[in-house]
């Protein structure tokens, strides 16, 4: 097999090490900007190439696109050529519209199959949560996830990087798409959004530092907490049933139900990564399945960006 991928920073090392415990002969070629510096961060395993012509393209199983969100649409729409299929690390663009629209309808009519990555629709206790609420009458939802944006990349000026910047498709709502994804994934579409975004904490960033969603379905409402000033990280999701409460702790793979464990896993973050490249490998990149497709990614980040 062989991977080219669009991208390498750190979240692209992440699918690398995944593909790597794959137990599959793999090729991985990195598509590099041509200056000293890039060339400078090599990874051990991967192929640097720095223009397409570099390689034969027709020998490529699929396309991994992690470069920043706001390259994204330029990107797809160069590839597109190609007819791969296409891992695209979320989310799908930093943008929405017409434009954007009309590259989603592209790939959908020339039956190209695509992933947008969101690795925690392979975390064990959401998977087990969307087991148990089957049959569950559902009153309430309230999800949460707040963290400390400066502590994410260590060493690195916190207010450098895309997601402290709007410009280049910052934002905390973008950043934590993944709360939205899940609960489109365990609920689906809502019949009624509100939504308020901000960025008035002590960060002083310019991109939304504080999201709050409010998505209303027939029988049950769901609120959605997003933020990067917290200093203790939280990332939970409550269930509030006819029969009791569940309680998601996100951080430690567990479930509880009244207080009571009822679900806990030793499956890492790292796992989920490995999971969601199996799953990809064998059954997206053969068309088996449709899941979150750039359909799906795109009309999530609709979701998302409503103001």
């Amino acid at each position: 097999m062989k991977v080219l991928i669009i991208g390498l920073g750190s979240i692209a090392k992440r699918h690398i090490d995944a593909l790597k415990r794959l137990d599959i002969s793999v090729e991985i070629y990195a598509l590099r900007r041509a200056d000293s510096s890039v060339r400078n961060e090599s990874v051990n395993g991967v192929f640097e190439i720095f223009s397409e012509t570099e390689i034969e393209m027709s020998s490529i199983d699929f396309i991994l696109i992690s470069n920043p969100t706001s390259a994204h649409f330029d990107t797809i729409g160069k590839i597109l050529k190609y007819n791969k299929p296409l891992f695209i690390e979320k989310p799908l663009f930093s943008t929405i519209s017409e434009r954007t629209e009309e590259l989603v309808n592209d790939l959908q009519k020339e039956g190209i199959a695509s992933y947008v990555a969101c690795n925690l629709r392979f975390l064990e206790s959401l998977i087990e949560l969307k087991k148990m609420l089957v049959y569950a009458n559902i009153n309430e939802v309230n999800v949460y996830c707040g963290s400390y944006l400066p502590n994410w990349r260590p060493g690195i000026d916190y207010k450098n990087v895309y997601s402290a910047r709007r410009e280049l498709g910052g934002g905390v709502h973008i950043d934590l798409i993944h709360e939205l994804d899940y609960v489109y994934w365990l609920f689906g579409p809502p019949d009624i959004t509100r939504s308020y975004f901000s960025n008035k904490s002590s960060l002083n960033i310019s991109a939304n530092d504080y999201a709050n969603y409010l998505w209303i379905y027939s029988h049950f409402s769901v609120s959605i907490i997003l933020n990067y000033y917290r200093k203790d990280s939280k990332r939970t999701a409550e269930v509030v049933t006819g029969d009791g409460t569940y309680l998601v702790d996100l951080l430690e793979n567990t479930i509880k139900f009244n207080g009571v464990v009822v679900f806990e896993s030793e499956q890492s973050i790292e796992d989920t990564y490995f999971s969601q490249m199996k799953f990809f490998i064998d059954n997206i990149l053969p068309n088996k399945v449709r899941f979150n497709d750039v359909t799906e990614a795109n009309t999530v980040l609709k979701l998302c960006m409503q103001d």
